[in-house]
C-alpha cells in the first residue's frame, strides 16, 4: 500500500465551503418553497437572506474554483476520453449498481494522473460545467430582474429564469444525495472522506492501471453471481432501472414534503404528478426494450439457453426471483399509479395550476378570482363542473391554451369564452335557486364628486332581487320576471352579446310568445338560427361573477367611504381617477408613476398638503396604488373597459341592452326604462338638497345637479367606455 497525494489544499479548501453552502441553499430553499408562509426550516427572513448570501458566495467560490482549475490545470482530470469509453463507463456502473453489492473490487485505480473515474468524469463534468452555471447565471438573473430577458417561451422572463434556476437545484440535491452515497463505498465507509479531508488516499501497490486487467462485464457479473436472468444484463435495462429508481424516489421525497409542508407550489406539483411519473415509464420502458433487445442478440449468436421469446420457468431460481420483483414491482407501481393519476387530475383541476401556472398570463384572472365572492369556489367547479363530456372538452381547450402559452400567440386581452360556457343551471344554480329567493335587497351607494371638497352624495334602495314559485305563492322581482315565469330568448348581433335587437318572451304558464324589436333595426335573416339564439340564463346578466375588474370611480368611492383615501385632501377623487385612468405605464412603476403625478399636482397647487397632510397623503397614494394592481394589467391589455359588468347599468349598456325603451312588442308593449321596475329609492342625499330626502319611492335625482339631461341620457353615455374611448391616450 502506497500514500497517493489526490487533492490539494485549495481544491479541499473550496469542496469543504462549496457542501456547506449547497447544503444551506438547499435547506433555504426548502423552507422558503415547501411552506405557505416560509417559515418550514427558519423564519421567512432568515431563510431569504441566508439563501441570497449562500448564492453569492457559492458564485464567488465557483469563480474561485474555476481560476484554480486553470492554474493548476486540474480541469484536465474532467476530460473525457471518448476511445474506450463505453466499456469502461459500463463496468464503472455496473461495479456501483451491482459488484460493490457483491464485494468486488472497484475496476478504476485513482492516481495522480487520473483522480476520477469515468462516471465521475462524465457526472462532475455535466455538474461543474452545465448544472453549476445555470445555478449561477439564473440565481444572479433573479437576484437583479432587470437583467432576465422579457419574453422567453411566452412567458414573462423571470418566470423560465425560475423554472431553470429550481431544476438545477433539484439536480444538484439529488446529486449530493448520490455523492454523499458513493462517498461511504470505499473498503471502508470513512475511507474516501477522510482523503477529500488531509488530500491522501491509500492505494494498492499492485493495482495501477484504471482498469483491471481482463475486466469486463463477464468478470464484474459472473454468472453464477448473476441475481436475475442474464438478458436484463445490459446497458439500456440497467439505465432505464436507474431512471425509473431516482424518478420514483424524487416523487415519494416531493409528496413526504408536501404532506408535511401543507404547501406545494405549482411547478413542483407539475413535476412530481406529471413530469416524473412520466419519466418514470419511459424507465420501465426502457428496462423491457432493453431485455428484449438483449434476448435477440443472444438469440442471434446461437446461445442454446435463449428462445426467441423470453420463457418464465419457476423452476429457475433466477427466474423466481425476477418474476417475484417484476409483480411486486408491478402491483406497487399499478398503486401509485391510481394515486399519481387521480393527484395528477386532482392538480390540474385546483386553482393553483389554473391561476398561477401561466403566471403572466393568467395574473389578471387571478388576481380577480381572489379578491371576488367566490374565491373559495375552485376554477373548475364553473369551469367545467361535473361530468366527463364537459372535462374531456376543458381539456381539449387547455391542450391548445398550453400550446398558446408556449408559443406566444395568446390574444390580449384573453376574451370571455361567452360561447362555450356551460349552461348556469349546471353549474351556478348547483348553489343559487332562484326558486328561494324572495325578498328585496338593500343597497348603500357613496358617491364622491370631482371637486375640491370631494363632495359627498348617498342613495338608498331596495333592489327587487325576488324570485319564487307558485308553490309556494311568493313570487316577485326581477328573478320571477326574468328567468323563472318566462323563458326568454334573444338574438345578438356582437360577440360580446351587448346588441341585442330580437327578444322572444315565453310565458312558461300560458305559453303565450311575445316578441319585442327595434324599430327600424332589421335583423339579418341568417342570425336566425339555433346557434345565434340564446336562452337566457345566469350569466347574461352575472357575467363577471369572479373575474370583476372595476370601474375606478367604484373603487375610489369604496376606498374615500371607508377611509383608506382621505376625503379632506383637495381634489384627491379627480386625482385618483385621472391618475388611474391616464397615468401609470405599467404595474411594475405603478406606485411611483401615481405618487409622481399627485405629489407634483398638490406641489403646484396646494404646496401646503405635503407639509401638513404628509401621512394622510402617503396613505391615499398607497390605497390608489391598490386599487390599480386589482384592476389594470397593462402587459395583457385587461381593464374594466375589455369586460364590462352585465349587472347594473351605470359603466356599460347591461340592464339597458334590453331595456332601453327603444324594443317594442307588435301590441305595443315596451320594455321600459324605469328606475322603479327593479329598484325603489328609499333615501337620497347629494350636494344640491338640503340634508337627506327619505320617501317611499323617490325619483332618482342625479347626484351632480337637478338639472341633468338623466331622462334623455343613459349612464354609460358620459360614465361608460363610450365617453372614456375619446380621451387622449385611451384605448
Amino acid at each position: 500500500m502506497k500514500k497517493i497525494y489526490l487533492y490539494p489544499f485549495w481544491l479541499r479548501f473550496w469542496h469543504l465551503l462549496n457542501a456547506l453552502l449547497c447544503l444551506m441553499l438547499i435547506l433555504s430553499a426548502i423552507s422558503l418553497r415547501y411552506s405557505s408562509n416560509g417559515n418550514l426550516l427558519f423564519s421567512k427572513n432568515f431563510g431569504i437572506y441566508s439563501h441570497n448570501i449562500s448564492g453569492i458566495l457559492l458564485t464567488l467560490f465557483y469563480l474561485y474554483y474555476l481560476l484554480n482549475s486553470i492554474l493548476t490545470k486540474n480541469y484536465k482530470q474532467y476530460l473525457i476520453k471518448l476511445k474506450g469509453n463505453y466499456r469502461n463507463l459500463l463496468a464503472q456502473f455496473q461495479f456501483y449498481a451491482i459488484g460493490i453489492f457483491a464485494d468486488r473490487e472497484n475496476p478504476f485505480v485513482p492516481s495522480e494522473k487520473k483522480k476520477l473515474n469515468p462516471l465521475q468524469r462524465v457526472t462532475y463534468s455535466a455538474v461543474m460545467f452545465v448544472v453549476m452555471p445555470v445555478i449561477v447565471i439564473t440565481g444572479v438573473m433573479l437576484f437583479f430582474p432587470e437583467t432576465a430577458p422579457d419574453r422567453v417561451l411566452g412567458m414573462g422572463g423571470v418566470l423560465p429564469v425560475a423554472i431553470l434556476h429550481t431544476m438545477g437545484g433539484y439536480i444538484l440535491f439529488a446529486f449530493m444525495l448520490i455523492h454523499i452515497y458513493l462517498a461511504s463505498t470505499g473498503k471502508t465507509i470513512s475511507e474516501l472522506l477522510r482523503s477529500i479531508l488531509s488530500g491522501w488516499y491509500l492505494a494498492d501497490d499492485e493495482r495501477e492501471e484504471e482498469t483491471l486487467p481482463g475486466t469486463s462485464t463477464s468478470v464484474l457479473l459472473d454468472e453464477n453471481k448473476r441475481i436475475f436472468p442474464v438478458i436484463f444484463y445490459n446497458p439500456l435495462t440497467i439505465a432505464g432501472t436507474f431512471i425509473s429508481f431516482l424518478s420514483f424516489g424524487i416523487i415519494i421525497f416531493f409528496i413526504i414534503l408536501a404532506l408535511y409542508s401543507g404547501h406545494v407550489a405549482p411547478y413542483v406539483g407539475i413535476i412530481t404528478f406529471i413530469i416524473l411519473p412520466g419519466i418514470v415509464i419511459i424507465g420501465l420502458n426502457l428496462i423491457v426494450i432493453g431485455a428484449f433487445l438483449e434476448n435477440r442478440k443472444r438469440a442471434a449468436m446461437g446461445d442454446s439457453y435463449t428462445k426467441k421469446l423470453p420463457v418464465i420457468d419457476l423452476n429457475n431460481k433466477k427466474q423466481q426471483i425476477a418474476t417475484f420483483v417484476f409483480a411486486i414491482v408491478t402491483l406497487v407501481l399499478i398503486s401509485f399509479s391510481v394515486f399519481g393519476s387521480f393527484k395528477a387530475y386532482e392538480y390540474t383541476e385546483s386553482d393553483e395550476f389554473c391561476g398561477t401556472l401561466c403566471h403572466k398570463i393568467m395574473l389578471s384572472e387571478y388576481t380577480a378570482y381572489s379578491k371576488s365572492p367566490h374565491s373559495r369556489v375552485g376554477c373548475a367547479t364553473c369551469h367545467i363542473g361535473s361530468g366527463a363530456d364537459w372535462f374531456v372538452k376543458a381539456k381539449i381547450s387547455g391542450s391548445y391554451q398550453v400550446y398558446a402559452a408556449l408559443m406566444d400567440i395568446v390574444p390580449k386581452p384573453i376574451p370571455t369564452p361567452v360561447e362555450n360556457l356551460r349552461p348556469a343551471s349546471q353549474t351556478c344554480e348547483q348553489c343559487h335557486r332562484p326558486e328561494h329567493f324572495y325578498a328585496e335587497k338593500k343597497y348603500d351607494f357613496n358617491f364622491f364628486a370631482s371637486d375640491e371638497k370631494n363632495s359627498p352624495s348617498k342613495i338608498s334602495l331596495m333592489l327587487k332581487v325576488g324570485g319564487g314559485s307558485l308553490e309556494t305563492g311568493k313570487h316577485t322581482g326581477i328573478h320571477w320576471a326574468m328567468n323563472i315565469s318566462n323563458e326568454i330568448t334573444y338574438i345578438y348581433t356582437d360577440k360580446e352579446r351587448t346588441d341585442i335587437p330580437w327578444i322572444k318572451v315565453k310565458n312558461k304558464a300560458t305559453g303565450k310568445i311575445t316578441y319585442f324589436t327595434v324599430p327600424g333595426v332589421k335583423v339579418p335573416p341568417e342570425l336566425f338560427n339555433s346557434d345565434n339564439e340564446r336562452k337566457m340564463d345566469c350569466i347574461d346578466c352575472h357575467n363577471r361573477p369572479s373575474h370583476q375588474y372595476n370601474n375606478p370611480n367604484i373603487e375610489v368611492n369604496s376606498f374615500i367611504a371607508d377611509g383608506n383615501i382621505d376625503r379632506s385632501l383637495p381634489f384627491i377623487k379627480m386625482l385618483a381617477v385621472q391618475t388611474l385612468e391616464n397615468y401609470v405605464s405599467s404595474r411594475e412603476t405603478s406606485y411611483n408613476d401615481i405618487k409622481t403625478y399627485i405629489t407634483n399636482y398638490y406641489k403646484r397647487n396646494y404646496p401646503d398638503i405635503l407639509v401638513n397632510k404628509q401621512n394622510e397623503l402617503s396613505q391615499s397614494i398607497k390605497s390608489i396604488n391598490e386599487i390599480y394592481l386589482r384592476s389594470y394589467f397593462p402587459d395583457m391589455k385587461v381593464s374594466w373597459k375589455k369586460f364590462p359588468n352585465n349587472l347594473g347599468h351605470m359603466y356599460s349598456k347591461g340592464c339597458f341592452r334590453c331595456h332601453d325603451g327603444k324594443h317594442v312588442s307588435p301590441d305595443g308593449q315596451v320594455l321600459s326604462q324605469d328606475c322603479k321596475i327593479c329598484h325603489t329609492i328609499i333615501s337620497q342625499e347629494t350636494p344640491f338638497t338640503n340634508g337627506k330626502i327619505i320617501g317611499e319611492s323617490l325619483s332618482f335625482m342625479h347626484p351632480g345637479s337637478a338639472d341633468k339631461t338623466v331622462k334623455i341620457k343613459n349612464c354609460p353615455v358620459c360614465h361608460g367606455v363610450q365617453r372614456d374611448s375619446h380621451i387622449k391616450g385611451k384605448d
